[in-house]
């Protein structure tokens, strides 16, 4: 017999498997398939310490880490919203916070407080660690799609214009280095066909 805490925390666990067939839009840098959410989130989670030499060292990482490890967990109940589905926007914040409800709170008391803070963090995007997770989390979708030729974008009719808004807040707030990476890929794709002006 296992403890009631070890129990709920079991069942998250389980629960969470359930990420794993969630597709989003963008393919893989082979191309051959498009990700799932966990293979998002880890590239993601990755990707917080391998560039983490870009931003402010007043930056908690690891907090950073943790946001993005979670930050789409609530797809499993909410779905995955295209980033550039306008119509899927409308009722994706209400979709997502009751979402966020059911799952964590299958969570002890303690660690539901935590999951569910470290989301709506994430989601408001005010603190220095939300803003860098927002940020890779625009990055890594936007290089795969320039490495797949287009990709989502290119299957989706996606603009310069409409690349450039989803990226807005590295290209006001982020590093140099990332804003260099996200005209880069732009100016490329837009050469390339991949993109429209």
């Amino acid at each position: 017999m296992i403890n009631d805490r070890l129990k709920k925390q079991l069942d998250f666990m389980i629960e969470i498997d359930k990420v794993k067939e969630i597709i989003r839009m963008t393919y893989i840098a082979s191309g051959n398939r498009r990700e799932n959410d966990a293979e998002h989130s880890w590239h993601l989670a990755v990707m917080t310490f391998l560039f983490s030499e870009y931003i402010d060292d007043d930056v908690d990482i690891t907090k950073v880490m943790k946001m993005v490890l979670i930050h789409d967990l609530v797809e499993i109940y909410a779905g995955d919203t295209f980033a550039f589905d306008e119509k899927g926007y409308e009722d994706k914040e209400e979709r997502e916070r009751n979402a966020a409800e059911k799952l964590f709170s299958i969570l002890p008391e303690d660690q539901y407080k935590e999951f569910k803070g470290l989301w709506e963090e994430f989601e408001e995007c005010q603190t220095k660690e939300a803003k860098y997770g927002a940020m890779l989390d625009r990055l890594q979708p936007l290089v795969l799609n320039y490495v797949v030729g287009g990709g989502s974008w290119k299957d989706n009719n996606i603009s310069a214009e409409q690349v450039y808004k989803r990226n807005e807040i590295t290209l006001k707030e982020g590093p140099e280095e990332f804003k260099e990476i996200i005209n880069f890929v732009v100016n490329e794709c837009l050469e390339k066909g991949y993109i429209k002006k």
